[in-house]
């Protein structure tokens, strides 16, 4: 059996489903988060200029920390990373790995629910959805939950899997975070992906 047809079986028989029901399992996160996808998805690489040192961080469907952990070392001392995921089993994950990583001092750990993010309060300055905003079944309550929890010129990095999210659906979930107050600022190349870096416009542009 060859386990990439097999995940790529799997992701596409999940286009049939209800978007509530396509929440990424566990398990097969640990399929695909391994040291192979470092080759196609390096998050120094994709995160360069977008993390810095202090920054407050949201990894929203953080799975088990694959940007968790870089993050929280791009963000150093000062920095913290609010991970957010629906699945208990993930968190546990992102929690082991930071222990082992000597960087859990930094990382806060947020279980969502199907209709709150469970951020409230937080003050962002850069938040990532990384493969992950094609499972949200309210796309406008997510991206407010976001612009909320951002600060004004705050940025947002939408990146979604190629072969999963048309080009259609895609932009109409970009027209989507524009009802938020985000605007696109550029278009990065993320390998096999979709993706759009997103500002929070500032409260003046926002009101006019």
């Amino acid at each position: 059996m060859n386990p990439i047809n097999e995940i790529r079986k799997l992701l596409s028989s999940r286009n049939e489903l209800r978007p509530e029901e396509r929440v990424c399992p566990w398990w097969l996160i640990r399929m695909i988060d391994n040291p192979i996808r470092n080759l196609v998805h390096k998050p120094e690489k994709i995160l360069d200029g977008l993390v810095s040192e202090g920054m407050t961080i949201l990894d929203i469907g953080c799975g088990i920390g694959y940007f968790t952990i870089p993050m929280a070392r791009m963000a150093g001392p000062s920095g913290k990373v609010i991970a957010v995921d629906l699945q208990e089993r993930m968190l546990n994950g992102v929690r082991r790995r930071a222990k082992k990583a000597g960087l859990a001092e930094r990382i806060v750990l947020r279980q969502c629910s199907k209709d709150s993010l469970s951020i409230d309060g937080i003050k962002a300055g850069f938040a990532l959805t990384f493969y992950m905003v094609h499972e949200v079944p309210d796309k406008d309550r997510f991206f407010r939950e976001i612009a909320e929890n951002l600060v004004d010129g705050g940025k947002l990095l939408i990146v979604e899997p190629l072969m999963h999210v048309s080009p259609a659906d895609f932009e109409k979930t970009l027209e989507t975070a524009g009802k938020s107050g985000f605007a696109i600022l550029t278009r990065p190349d993320v390998r096999w992906s979709r993706a759009a870096l997103l500002g929070k416009k500032l409260q003046a542009e926002r009101s006019a």
